[in-house]
Parts: structure tokens; sequence; C-alpha cells
């Protein structure tokens, strides 16, 4: 009897630890997985806390033009000041309910002369898809907003965009436009205007559906393939023992009573197509 002792082999020590990286990166993976729903769950937690919160003033959840905190996310805030109206920009690329659109997105100049950038909303892209048919114009003169905060985006390398548009709200990259005097935490998603604007609104940004994801699904997953992985060594190992030891009498034994179940089996599999074959007759 050759035993075991090929299993100690360099070869499948080799196999073992291929089997043990795959099953780190599994786990690795399936941490990860657990880290995004993690975040999603918070992302839940600040709607549920902020969206139909009482408004700020802009000072008090703003104090520097680069103050901003996640947990500060999607807090109304309000703020007086003066659209300019002919600085806007359109955001592109931006689906809603699986129809093409941009965000308007417009700044508000305050008293003070800082400025906020305030995204009025989505239009539906155009019969040209490059422009909205319309872009309404925001009220004239001194206007109250209350406004939602959002952190600005990143840079889409290799994204681009035609004058007057962007492809992301990367508040860094609006300030080259509008000066130093520019908020760069955050901006705004409108809530109200007073007055209101005498051209119709674009639609207002919709609030998040408290939704996880697969995540967790997703981590038990990767749990398990690690544990397939070993499943699947000692499935290979246990092989390549009944083949080393075809001639031991032992094992032959089980080789036949093997042989004889998966007969069996295969009988019965027959017995039953027969049975649902006869059935359709």
């Amino acid at each position: 009897m050759r035993g075991w002792r090929f299993a100690f082999s360099r070869r499948w020590l080799g196999y073992l630890g291929v089997v043990i990286v795959f099953a780190i990166v599994c786990v690795l993976l399936s941490n990860w997985q657990l880290s995004r729903r993690a975040d999603k769950e918070a992302e839940i937690g600040r709607v549920a806390q902020n969206f139909d919160a009482a408004p700020i003033p802009i000072d008090e959840a703003l104090p520097k033009l680069g103050s901003f905190t996640l947990d500060d996310e999607w807090h109304p805030i309000s703020m007086t000041g003066k659209y300019l109206d002919d600085q806007q920009l359109l955001v592109r690329n931006r689906p809603r309910d699986g129809n093409p659109g941009f965000e308007q997105l417009v700044p508000l100049q305050l008293a003070d002369g800082r400025v906020f950038m305030v995204d009025r909303g989505w239009l539906p892209a155009g019969a040209a898809q490059d422009l909205p048919d319309v872009v309404p114009a925001a009220p004239k003169g001194t206007v109250e907003v209350v406004a939602r905060l959002k952190g600005g985006e990143p840079t889409l390398p290799g994204r681009g965009a035609a004058e007057g548009q962007l492809a992301t709200i990367n508040l860094p990259q609006i300030k080259e436009i509008h000066g130093d005097n520019l908020y760069t935490g955050a901006y705004g998603l409108l809530v109200s205007e007073t007055p209101h604007a005498t051209d119709p609104t674009p639609l207002p940004a919709q609030k998040p559906v408290p939704d996880e994801g697969p995540h967790l699904s997703y981590a038990f997953q990767w749990i398990v393939f690690a544990i397939m992985g070993f499943l699947f060594l000692g499935y290979a190992i246990r092989q390549e023992y009944r083949i080393r030891n075809s001639d031991d009498p032992r094992e032959q034994v089980r080789a036949a009573a093997r042989a004889k179940k998966a007969a069996a089996k295969a009988k019965s599999d027959a017995d039953v197509e027969d049975a649902i074959l006869e059935s359709h007759r």
C-alpha cells in the first residue's frame, strides 16, 4: 500500500500553497464587500437622518469655503444671494429613469461675494442629444435658496465635455472658472427658491432608495469559494490516492462498491426518465 505519503510531495505542497493564496484573496474580497455594505448602511443612515431635517444657515454648515463633512451630506442649508445665470454650467451624462439628460448647475453669489454652486435639477436631453431643448432661467434678483449638501465629485480621466458643460461636478475644477470665492467642499441640490422662477424648474433630485445592495451575499459567496478551494484539493488528493492504490485489496473492494452504487443510481435515473416518458404517451 502506497498510502498518503505522496500528498506531502513538493507538487502537492505547491498546490496547497496555491489554494491558500486563493483563499486569502477570497477572504480579502469578502472583507471588501462587507466594507462596501458598511458604506451603504452609513449612507442610508445619513439620508434617514438628514434628508428631511430643518435647514441650517450656510455659515453654520460650511464655516469655510473648503468645509464639508460626510455626516452633513443631504442636510438642507439656507442662504440668500443672486444667481449668476450667465455663468451656469450643464453636467452631462446624467441619466434618470433610463433617459439621458443633464444637471443644471448655477452659481449663487452671496452678499459677501462668496459663490455656492446650486444644482437646480435634471433636464432631459434634447433632439440633438448634446443639449437640452430648453434650459430654464433661474430667478432674477435676490433669492432665498434651500439646498441639500452634497460632496464634490472626482474627475474622470479621459472624459471631457463641450464648452459650458462638465463631465463631473468637480468643485476645484469649477473654481478655475469662478475664482477663489467658490465653495469647494460641497455643492447643493435645490429644494426651494423664493421667489419662484417664472420658467419651469428642472426636475428635483430624487431621495435615494434605502438599498444595501447584494454585498452581504457576495461576501458569503467569496467565503464559500475559499472553502471550495480546499474541498477541491482534498478531492484531487483522494482521486490520486485511489489511482496509486488501485492494486490494494481494500481499495479494490471500495472501488467495486462505488461502481455498484453508481450503476444503481444510473438505473434509478433511467427508471425515472422512462416513467416520465410513459406518462406523456
